[in-house]
C-alpha cells in the first residue's frame, strides 16, 4: 500500500443489487473527519452482513466501505485528544452505514466518535471484542445496575453461539452467575460449555407458542439478542423484579406478548444501544472488558480472515452459520 492508496471493500448499487469489490482507493476520496486511522481490524457483524448483502437498508448512500467498528493506529490528527500513534477503536456513530467504515486500510472519522484502545489490549484483541463485546458489556452493565447478582439462579443468553451471545456468556460465567445458553445449533453445545454456560437450552423451546401469559419464573434475568418469539418466551419465564437486556432483532422485529410480566412481575425490558452511546459509558464498558472477560477465551472464540473472506461470511452470518467473532485483518493477503 502507498502513502496515498489503501486497499477496501467497496459497497456500489446497481440497480436493485449491491455489488462488492475489493479496491484501491485514493486517500483523497476519504470523507471529512479530523482524525486519519490506519486500521489494523475490523470485524463482521450482523449489521455489517446486513449491508455488504445488500439488505435490510442499512447503507443510507452508496458507494459505501462497511464495517461498523475497527481499531489501527493515528496517523494524522487535527484534534488535540488524539496524536500520531495512538492506538484507538471506533464502534458505532454510524460508520459503515452513514459514513465510511472499518473494512480498509484507512480510514478518517470524527475525533468524538473514537476511544483510546484500553491498556491490556491488542488492536487484534480489540475487534475480538468489538461493537459485539461493547454491546454484551453494556447489555450486563444494565442488568447488574437494576439488581441482578450472581445467586444461583439462572440468566439465559439467547442467541448464545453469535457475537454478542458468546461474549455475554463468557462475561457472565466469569461472573459468577449461573448462565443457560440458548442456540439452535446443538453442535456448538461443548463450545458455549467452554465459555461457561452451564446449561443448555434449545432456542425452539423459548421460541415455542404458548396460550399461557406467563410461564414459572426460572429465569434471573437475560440477554437477548434475538427478539421476537423468542424474547416473547423468555419474557412470560422471568421472575419476579428480572430484567431482560434486549440487544438483537435476528428472531424478528415484531413481539408478541402481554403486559402481566410487567405489571405482576415487576419486569423490566432494558433497550441497549452501542451506536450512540455516550463516550463516558463506552469508556465505563470498555474498562469492564478488560477486568471481565476472560481474554484466554478468544482463541475459542474468534477467527481471523482476509478482507477478501468478507462477502462469502456476510452470507453466512445471516444464516446464522458463523461462531463467535470473526475478526477482519484488512492487511492480510488472501
Amino acid at each position: 500500500m502507498a502513502d496515498n492508496t489503501f486497499k477496501a471493500l467497496l459497497l456500489e448499487q446497481h440497480e436493485q443489487s449491491v455489488k462488492t469489490n475489493i479496491v484501491s482507493l485514493e486517500a483523497n476520496t476519504l470523507p471529512a473527519g479530523d482524525v486519519t486511522v490506519a486500521v489494523a481490524y475490523s470485524s463482521l457483524n450482523y449489521k455489517d452482513g446486513l449491508a455488504i448483502t445488500g439488505q435490510g437498508r442499512i447503507v443510507r448512500q452508496y458507494p459505501m466501505i462497511p464495517g461498523i467498528d475497527f481499531a489501527g493506529t493515528v496517523v494524522e490528527s487535527d484534534s488535540v485528544d488524539f496524536k500520531a500513534g495512538d492506538q484507538v477503536i471506533l464502534t458505532g456513530w454510524f460508520v459503515g452505514e452513514r459514513h465510511w467504515g472499518g473494512m480498509a486500510q484507512r480510514a478518517r472519522v470524527k475525533a468524538d466518535w473514537l476511544v483510546p484502545v484500553p491498556e491490556g489490549l491488542s488492536l487484534q484483541q480489540a475487534m475480538g471484542v468489538g461493537t459485539a463485546g461493547l454491546t454484551a458489556m453494556l447489555a450486563v452493565m444494565a442488568l447488574e445496575e437494576h439488581g441482578l447478582r450472581p445467586d444461583n439462579r439462572e440468566v439465559v443468553v439467547t442467541g448464545a453461539s453469535g457475537g454478542v451471545g458468546s461474549v455475554a456468556v463468557a462475561i457472565l460465567a466469569h461472573l459468577g452467575y449461573n448462565v443457560v445458553a440458548s442456540t439452535g445449533r446443538t453442535a456448538e453445545a461443548d463450545y458455549l460449555r467452554s465459555l461457561g454456560a452451564r446449561d443448555i437450552i434449545d432456542r425452539q423451546v423459548l421460541a415455542a407458542a404458548s396460550t399461557r401469559p406467563l410461564e414459572s419464573e426460572r429465569w434471573a434475568g437475560a440477554v437477548d439478542t434475538v427478539g421476537g418469539d423468542t424474547l416473547a418466551g423468555v419474557l412470560r419465564g422471568i421472575a419476579y423484579n428480572g430484567s431482560i437486556a434486549v440487544c438483537g432483532n435476528a428472531g424478528g422485529l415484531a413481539l408478541n406478548t402481554t403486559v402481566f410480566p410487567f405489571i405482576l412481575r415487576g419486569v423490566n425490558l432494558l433497550g441497549i444501544d452501542s451506536v450512540s452511546c455516550p463516550q463516558e459509558r463506552r469508556k465505563a464498558a470498555w474498562a469492564r472488558l478488560v477486568r471481565d472477560l476472560p481474554l484466554h477465551l478468544f482463541d475459542q472464540m474468534t477467527q481471523v480472515v482476509p478482507l477478501e473472506d468478507v462477502p462469502v461470511l456476510s452470507q453466512a452470518i445471516l444464516r446464522g452459520q458463523v461462531r463467535g467473532r470473526v475478526v477482519v485483518d484488512v492487511n492480510a493477503e488472501p
